[in-house]
């Protein structure tokens, strides 16, 4: 489904991304780790294309991404959620995702320049909108407006948009950060039922361990930039590179 071929970005000399070359299967959850720095969200935006690679391509489906803008990837099926929210912050909540069901209906962008018409004579669009937030149990916020939202709804709705948006693969950058302990097994829940569904590819950068354990099918590990190690958790988890590179050369194996 979605692929990188020796995929390099350089920032005046210092190679970020160094050479990675990686093949995601739909049905499954690889999870992205690595210490502070090692590269994992600028591979995130190389292809999801916020950067421009230096060299090597990003393929989905068969196609090649590489020359695509962000958005133009968004629509053929890559789906990003950031470290930080990216929302409407002054529509409400049912807005910010109506915005992200219409930019998934094809046509939508085309009957004429007051998008929000289209929304009086396509009624199933409301319905898809309202469906999804039926699914991330936020119809009872739908009227709020998305600033208001605690960081946790912020991130839920953050979510709820890519579900509008019905990707072929969703990118998650440590979608708990900041999160409280209450509010972290709501998305974690949400990533278990996408992954559940079968049809999806998903990657997540995550750096607590239990998450990655119960979560992910596969660990991908980044240090200095590389590709290091490339698995089954536990197989991963206990190899001597990883344990070098990320947990610490004389963190127990159990350690986070």
């Amino acid at each position: 489904m979605l692929e990188t071929r020796d995929l390099t970005i350089e920032f005046g000399g210092h190679v970020a991304v160094n050479g990675v070359s990686c093949a995601f299967q739909p049905g499954t959850l690889t999870a992205i780790v690595g210490p502070n720095g090692a590269g994992k969200t600028t591979y995130f935006n190389l292809i999801s294309g916020q950067l421009k690679a230096t060299r090597g391509q990003v393929w989905l489906g068969g196609c090649d991404l590489t020359g695509w803008s962000a958005s133009a990837r968004t629509q053929a099926g890559l789906g990003r959620a950031f470290q930080l929210t990216n929302l409407f912050p002054t529509l409400t909540v049912l807005e910010n995702v109506r915005l992200a069901v219409q930019a998934r209906t094809p046509g939508a962008h085309r009957r004429g320049l007051n998008g929000w018409s289209i929304w009086s004579d396509h009624g199933s669009l409301m319905t898809r909108a309202l469906a999804v937030l039926d699914a991330v149990a936020m119809q009872d916020q739908a009227q709020q407006v998305a600033a208001s939202l605690s960081h946790g709804d912020q991130r839920k709705l953050e979510v709820a948009l890519l579900m509008a948006l019905d990707p072929q693969v969703y990118l998650f950058d440590e979608p708990t950060a900041g999160m409280s302990a209450d509010e972290a097994p709501v998305i974690l829940d949400l990533i278990r039922r996408l992954k559940a569904e079968g049809r999806h590819t998903l990657l997540l950068v995550e750096h607590k361990m239990d998450v990655v354990r119960e979560l992910a099918d596969r660990i991908v590990v980044l240090h200095n930039g590389r590709l290091v190690a490339d698995g089954l958790p536990n197989e991963v988890m206990a190899s001597a590179v990883v344990r070098e590179a990320y947990l610490g050369s004389t963190a127990p194996e159990g350690t986070s």
